[in-house]
């Protein structure tokens, strides 16, 4: 199947897509959840009405849609609703602070900002003038729009754009790279309609959006859903919703384990993955409970690039982040850019169509496309942030790994 919410709606129209967990009062007790069950069917009209109002606001092919929320149903309508409209979905990390938010709004020069009302204050930091809130959205009349008629121009640049720590770089994502992502997550995790995963990090993160938010409504599962993670809300939705695969950092796995109640909570769950390198004793505590977890490493510009396996055993000096994942190759080089053979030690080396396409160029730069694959601008990089590179079709991540004789890649620090 390709990546169309539709196409699901229309094989599974009632299986449930979302579960908002999140709370509904702002100081409701702790542990306390709000179950709001979206179905396929719901979700992909919500996608499709979300559609017609930014057609309303003359938003199409090849124009620019930057989210400022946090995790809602709504920003999941607005990716699916874009990829309708053969535009691009910026999400826009709501942790920015009034300085940074300006970075990637400098490159990407939106036609439209959406927002939710509680961003307010960070929104006037943003240097545009068209926005709408989610409220506003809603109320937009669509009257008279024809999506088909909207599709009509061409898109030369990514369905997806998403921004490093501090607003940038930005890494551009093709409706078919994204797809290709989710297939890995289905591939290496076994991920399937019957699983279900809460979401413990942000949809404007690479692995949120997506490794985990993505994957799991492609391969038809259920997704759980929270305005931000809190381990008591969190591990209260895994005990009522039976969920199967918990993926996350490695200090949400240690927070959730020092929960009250995590014992009888985690029965369901039959695996974690675990952003590497993992603690050995947070590996034990879920092991010791049945739950093996996997480590795996991935990346602004390629969400997963390295897994281990389920079976994989207690790693002796917590640096082991699995082998390359399927559509992801993986070599190391030396200083000089020479290719490493064997056993060897250097620089973590990306290629394959799990990788971004590269970098989003700023309007009015001398890039003949959207994105300028040859090399990295180093002025896109605050100093002290992880640097890297796009350079004859491989993605250079300028980290050192060690690729052990089993061809497990080992992070150095």
């Amino acid at each position: 199947m390709t990546l169309s919410l539709a196409r699901r709606a229309d094989h599974f129209p009632d299986r449930t897509a979302v579960v908002d967990i999140s709370e509904q009062r702002l100081y409701a007790p702790a542990e306390t959840i709000h179950e709001d069950r979206i179905s396929y069917g719901e979700l992909s009209t919500i996608a499709t009405l979300t559609a017609e109002r930014l057609a309303a606001l003359d938003i199409g092919p090849g124009d620019t849609v930057c989210v400022v929320t946090r995790n809602r149903v709504a920003s999941l309508a607005l990716c699916f609703a874009c990829r309708r409209l053969d535009a691009t979905v910026a999400p826009i990390s709501h942790l920015l602070t009034p300085a940074t938010v300006e970075r990637p709004f400098d490159v990407l020069e939106p036609d439209l900002v959406v927002a939710e009302a509680a961003q307010r204050d960070l929104v006037r930091s943003i240097p545009f003038d068209r926005s709408v809130t989610l409220e506003e959205l809603t109320d937009t009349d669509r009257d008279g729009v024809d999506l088909d008629e909207r599709r009509a121009g061409t898109n030369d640049g990514p369905l997806l754009a998403l921004h490093g720590g501090t607003g940038r770089p930005i890494a551009g994502y093709s409706a078919a790279t994204v797809e290709r992502n989710c297939r890995t997550a289905i591939a290496v995790w076994g991920l399937a309609a019957n699983d279900t995963v809460p979401l413990t990090t942000r949809l404007s993160t690479p692995d949120g959006l997506v490794r985990i938010a993505l994957s799991v409504l492609y391969a038809g599962g259920t997704l759980l859903l929270d305005r931000a993670f809190d381990p008591g809300d969190t591990l209260a939705a895994i005990d009522e919703e039976a969920a199967t695969l918990l993926p996350g950092r490695e200090t949400v796995l240690r927070d959730l384990a020092a929960e009250s109640g995590f014992d009888a909570a985690v029965d369901s769950l039959e695996r974690a993955i675990c952003e590497g390198p993992i603690d050995d004793a947070v590996r034990a505590t879920y092991r010791d409970r049945g739950v093996p977890v996997a480590a795996v490493h991935g990346r602004l510009e390629c969400p997963t690039a390295l897994s281990e396996g389920f079976e994989a055993g207690a790693d002796t000096d917590g640096t082991a982040v699995g082998r390359p994942v399927p559509d992801c190759r993986a070599r190391v080089v030396d200083d000089e850019g020479s290719v490493l053979e064997g056993e060897a030690t250097g620089r973590l080396q990306l290629s394959g169509p799990t990788v971004a396409e590269g970098y989003v160029r700023a309007a009015g730069t001398d890039a003949e496309n959207w994105y300028e694959p040859a090399e990295m601008a180093s002025a896109e990089y605050e100093d002290g942030d992880e640097r890297g590179r796009f350079l004859d079709g491989w993605f250079d991540t300028g980290d050192r790994f060690r690729r052990g004789a089993d061809g497990t890649y080992y992070l150095r620090r």
